[in-house]
């Protein structure tokens, strides 16, 4: 998650990972992205929209 940039401490990246182990997400596609990492992270998934399962191209 470091790699994430994630405005939160170590205590609430510590809660957050304890969270993602008990209650780990179903496979899929996840961003975490801040404002200026968003065109990188979403333009993975709209390139996908439509090849993926779960990922529909709206227009």
């Amino acid at each position: 998650m470091g790699d994430r940039n994630l405005p939160i401490d170590d205590v609430q990246a510590m809660q957050l990972a304890e969270e993602l182990l008990k209650n780990p997400p179903k496979l899929g596609y996840l961003t975490i992205s801040n404002a200026l990492q968003w065109r990188l992270q979403y333009s993975r998934v709209i390139e996908t929209a439509g090849t993926v399962d779960g990922i529909l191209r709206v227009r």
